[in-house]
């Protein structure tokens, strides 16, 4: 009778162990914030809450902003704000980079190759490092370990709209867009400027497809052209003296009479935005690269200003980084 009693205490402790070996990634997929959709411009937006709307700008090149202050996250498609979501990024010690990135990596079911067993269904790779953003558990504060954590249902929609190369903004500070004053004339005028002193690089043919960014950079003097996060073009560029900060914006369908582009100020990190018209004005840079950057700009495009570098992993300083992209593998 004893031995039986231990016989069956011991398939008992057996269970145990093997329901306690299989639960973690089970219960970190169970607590999984589902989401809320709720009316554009809510009083109030608690954690799993979002907005949902992309009926309003049907078709285009998407850019996503992240703002870490306020724990939120835009969509936006042609220059038009599609959606709003409460996020979870990383904590103190795991924080959640900043920087302007690319989609590198996407899929439907995903496992993390660094936490075992946590999930990250609709996961889209920003860096190679481990940087994502994916469905999880929003508590209402920074609960990563770096990631950007999406409720259920927002995550499997934001992934509907999406594309490997589209741009990601991750900033520090509170990230409301606003239209610029004036029409950007960057990029989008009839006569070229002088060309500034150094070598020139033209490759479209790298990456012959998909969305566009450029980046000015400041500490470099130079224009950079990525296609899909692949770099196809760069030039120097005079002029940028007195950037401050780095800067984003994405490109709007409005063209007036003399070709000049609005563009949407979407997110500013440090200084102040810099005024397109004006830096239009005193920008120099080679009359082939500027025609031949002005035939990529759709609505959607992003340029990026900055005072960062931009070395030849494209990255920029270590507290904001430029266009993550797939040479970091």
């Amino acid at each position: 009778m004893a031995v039986a009693g231990r016989s069956v205490i011991r398939r008992r402790l057996i269970v145990a162990l093997f329901v306690w070996l299989l639960a973690p990634p089970l219960a970190d997929a169970a607590n999984f914030t589902k989401g809320k959709e709720v009316a554009p411009f809510p009083k109030e937006f608690k954690p799993g809450d979002y907005v949902w709307h992309p009926e309003i700008s049907p078709a285009g090149p998407v850019v996503i902003v992240i703002g870490l202050p306020d724990q939120q996250l835009y969509v936006f498609r042609n220059g038009v704000r599609i959606g709003r979501s409460t996020v979870s990024t990383g904590t103190k010690g795991h924080k959640t980079p900043t920087g302007v990135f690319t989609v590198l990596q996407r899929k439907v079911e995903h496992e993390s190759s660094i936490y075992k067993g946590a999930k990250m269904p609709h996961m889209q790779r920003l860096t190679w490092d481990g940087v994502a953003i994916h469905a999880g558990r929003l508590p209402g504060y920074p609960a990563s370990h770096g990631c950007v954590r999406l409720p259920v249902d927002f995550a499997e929609k934001l992934y509907s709209v999406t594309s490997i190369g589209t741009t990601v903004i991750i900033a520090d500070e509170k990230s409301a867009p606003r239209t610029t004053t004036n029409p950007g004339l960057l990029f989008a005028g009839p006569n070229a400027s002088a060309a500034a002193a150094g070598p020139v690089v033209w490759q479209p043919e790298k990456a012959p497809e998909g969305p566009v960014s450029i980046v000015l950079s400041a500490a470099d003097g130079a224009a950079y052209i990525y296609r899909s996060g692949v770099e196809i073009g760069r030039a120097p560029v005079g002029g940028l003296k007195g950037v401050s900060g780095s800067h984003a914006f994405s490109a709007l369908e409005k063209v007036d009479a003399k070709g000049r582009r609005d563009w949407l100020s979407v997110t500013s990190v440090g200084g102040a935005t810099p005024d397109l018209k004006a830096l239009a004005d005193r920008m120099t840079v080679d009359a082939g690269i500027l025609a031949s950057t002005r035939a990529l700009i759709v609505p959607g495009t992003s340029l990026i200003i900055t005072d960062a570098p931009v070395n030849a992993d494209t990255h920029g300083t270590s507290d904001f980084r430029i266009l993550t992209t797939s040479t970091d593998k």
